[in-house]
């Protein structure tokens, strides 16, 4: 994939799953200091998912308040490019023309949200469904399955496997636990896999015990599923601490954007399985699970952030929402 994309014309190409870790350290460390903070909005809720966020936007404004203030990976992943990135390489942000491939219709939309310039220049200038970069390799005779196997760019090119989980229902959440387990008790979890927030059940909860510190998760998928979860917030009989919502069923993996395949060939109509199956047998072979043991990450913190949640990474690397009117 990566040099098909090449083959386009591009000059670099990245892994988004390395922003994906930096919104794990960026949520993680939120989430840590709002359970030490008495007056804080709690549950917090992941904020990655911009169908979702719009949603809340208009029929929940009144709950704003309890979403995580971190951008998302896509939109992560601009900012560091056109400040880390063009600092770095001496490149004017303004000659930076960065293009996310996305499994989601929402994200076209999410680039053009306010707050979304950290360089002063849009985070994220285009995005393509993974659907229309299919269209756009075909179109220019490029087959993906006869091209030679190539590495991302440096120096900011790696993500983790916990980065790639953020494509199932429950990643995020796995993502997070695995950060915020180690950095609460100072040691790994002995199951890396946290299963109990994993499959496409609409709503899923755990309750994660950090020595002693005890933390009650939900998940839900599906707009009808989030309701649920809002109401019981709206009405003071949520008993969560971290709340994980995603639009579209069984997550990104199953975006609007995202190739349509027959039921005849797979032999399934549950296409989402299937690749939430294939993202989970990814992360069980790789050598780098955890999104704080990255080293691109430790070298974003040590050379320009300092530290999660820090004053610069708010200025790139957060947002806030807009209270909205229903429509009429």
């Amino acid at each position: 994939m990566v040099s098909a994309i090449r083959a386009l014309g591009v000059e670099k190409v990245f892994d988004v799953d390395m922003a994906a870790d930096m919104t794990i350290m960026e949520e993680g460390y939120e989430f840590l200091s709002r359970l030490k903070d008495k007056n804080a909005k709690l549950p917090m809720i992941t904020s990655c998912s911009p169908g979702w966020i719009r949603y809340i936007e208009y029929y929940y404004p009144e709950l704003i308040g309890h979403l995580s203030t971190c951008k998302s990976p896509q939109q992560m992943f601009g900012a560091i490019m056109k400040t880390y990135y063009a600092e770095k390489m001496k490149i004017d942000p303004a000659k930076i023309v960065v293009v996310a491939v996305m499994p989601c219709t929402a994200k076209k939309f999410e680039r053009t949200r306010d707050d979304q310039s950290a360089s002063g220049y849009p985070d994220i200038d285009a995005v393509l469904t993974t659907r229309e970069l299919a269209k756009l390799l075909k179109s220019q005779g490029i087959d993906l399955a006869s091209m030679p196997a190539s590495g991302f760019d440096n120096p900011i090119g790696e993500g983790s496997s916990a980065g790639l989980l953020f494509g199932a229902t429950g990643g995020v959440m796995e993502a997070a636990l695995r950060t915020v387990y180690e950095v609460v008790t100072g040691k790994e979890p002995e199951k890396l896999d946290f299963k109990a927030v994993r499959g496409t059940k609409g709503i899923k909860t755990a309750v994660i015990d950090m020595n002693g510190t005890k933390v009650k998760v939900a998940v839900a998928h599906t707009l009808a599923n989030a309701k649920v979860i809002m109401e019981q917030i709206r009405s003071g009989k949520a008993d969560y601490q971290f709340v994980e919502i995603m639009t579209c069923p069984g997550g990104c993996v199953n975006g609007g954007g995202q190739p349509i395949h027959s039921a005849k060939v797979l032999n399934t109509t549950d296409v989402k399985t299937l690749r939430a199956k294939a993202i989970y047998k990814s992360d069980k072979k790789s050598k780098l699970r955890k999104s704080h043991e990255n080293p691109v990450v430790k070298t974003l913190y040590s050379e320009y952030f300092g530290e999660p949640n820090s004053h610069k990474a708010h200025e790139v690397l957060h947002t806030k929402y807009t209270p909205r009117k229903k429509f009429q």
